[in-house]
């Protein structure tokens, strides 16, 4: 059964000026815990912090629409329903054009409940206390994206990365996690480049399928290959431009069955040893820096057309998909018994380019398969939006007793389709909006 979201109250207009044209603002905040007791979204406790965790910002306006986007540097947000509403009344932003997601870093706390049905990590009381502090600074991040928005152009391209690879592997008789070099496996690093009328860079957004496990055990803080990609992207761009004060957001592409192709983490369960820590985050570091460079490189071949008629809309669909046990699953995995889980599908459409969203980990044939029915050739797909419900398999992988369809909340025929079919239907009523709204 499909559930379209209620549109946004009457009240909530946009505060954008009335004008053409599109308005950008990014922000950037530290939402490193200051305790970390009772954090760990997995068996054991955080020793420390390596490298701190931030959220992310990125608004995007003109005279008729509001979208606002957020990238956290952990490992899931589960239902961030009441974020969203918050959003709405504080800022008048509509819940439907608010879109948060996580880099799936597995060395970060995760905030947020979990929703009915869904396969996630549950928190306790110290995640609730926590997750409230990110919403406030998400809230205050979003308000100052918005009041330093400037006009802005945009931009579109793609590199590749050799940094991931499947991770579903056939040995010893089972199905189990590690490398698999012949898996279906993308490539692509997917780059938004917003910059100002003078040329200053306002934001780059990033889109690439891997997950940020380099340093999963050593038991301290880290926003992995994932955090260290947007450090690396930050640095080179304030250099360039200082002052500008340039955000880069990393989204987590389809990456339910991918692995980082170099993985020097501490066995789980085990004490670290220092120097096998040491080697984990040159690790990191390195495959952070080879995204990070291939983005930049990607960004300075971009052209970013000033256009006044450049098409920003937003919309999200909830499809309510039969839920099935987890199985051989983490124990710290909650699963609430339910007949149904929601599957929260999201589009934030600028010009002909369509960011898709899904609330699970998207493994890469759905991806394939959305990719090529899509009518926008550039339509990208970002996982864990808006909730973090489970994995979320093809139907065909359900012949295999793999990892991610282990950890798949929807039963076998559901999930692909809803996906695939639900997003194209978001995307082509975008297109009919534009052609009833005509040229802006």
């Amino acid at each position: 059964m499909r559930q379209e979201s209620p549109a946004a109250p009457e009240h909530a207009q946009p505060l954008v000026p009335p004008e053409k044209g599109l308005r950008v603002g990014a922000a950037k905040a530290d939402i490193t815990p200051e305790d970390l007791t009772g954090l760990h979204p997995m068996p054991g406790a955080f020793s420390g912090v390596h490298d701190p965790l931030h959220l992310r910002a990125l608004y995007l306006g003109d005279a008729v629409t509001e979208v606002a986007l957020v990238s956290l540097d952990l490992i899931e947000a589960g239902d961030v329903t009441p974020l969203r509403e918050r959003v709405e009344r504080e800022l008048g932003i509509p819940a439907d054009h608010v879109v948060v997601t996580a880099t799936h870093t597995h060395n970060a706390p995760r905030i947020a409940d979990v929703s009915p049905g869904a396969l996630a990590h549950a928190g306790g009381p110290e995640s609730a206390a926590y997750t409230e502090t990110v919403y406030a600074r998400i809230v205050a991040a979003l308000r100052r994206a918005r009041a330093t928005a400037r006009p802005a152009r945009f931009g579109v391209g793609t590199g590749t990365a050799d940094v991931n690879v499947n991770r579903e592997v056939f040995q010893d008789g089972r199905w189990s996690l590690g490398h698999n070099p012949d898996g279906p496996s993308d490539k692509t690093v997917w780059v938004l480049k917003f910059e100002d009328l003078h040329g200053a860079p306002i934001a780059v957004l990033v889109n690439y399928a891997v997950h940020p496990t380099v340093v999963f055990g050593t038991s301290e803080v880290s926003g992995d290959l994932a955090g260290a990609a947007c450090r690396h992207i930050e640095e080179v761009l304030h250099d360039a431009h200082p002052g500008s004060g340039a955000v880069a957001l990393w989204t987590p592409g389809p990456l339910g069955d991918q692995a980082p192709r170099i993985d020097l983490g501490v066995p789980f369960g085990t004490a670290p040893d220092e120097r096998r820590k040491a080697r984990a985050y040159a690790a990191m570091e390195a495959q952070g820096l080879i995204v990070g460079a291939e983005a930049l490189r990607v960004a300075d071949g971009i052209e970013t057309p000033t256009s006044d008629d450049i098409l920003l809309e937003a919309r999200q669909r909830t499809v309510l998909c039969p839920a099935k046990s987890g199985q051989d699953v983490m124990e710290t995995m909650r699963q609430d018994r339910s007949d149904t889980v929601p599957l929260r599908l999201s589009l934030i459409r600028l010009g002909d380019v369509a960011v898709t969203g899904v609330s699970g980990e998207v493994v890469t044939e759905i991806w394939r398969r959305l990719r090529d029915r899509s009518p926008l050739a550039r339509t990208l797909l970002v996982s864990i939006a808006n909730d973090r419900i489970g994995y979320l398999a093809d139907d065909a992988r359900f012949d295999r007793p793999v990892h991610s369809v282990n950890g798949c909340p929807v039963r076998r025929g559901y999930a692909e389709d809803a996906i695939v079919d639900g997003l194209l239907e978001m995307i082509a009523a975008s297109s009919v909006t534009r052609l009833a709204e005509g040229t802006r």
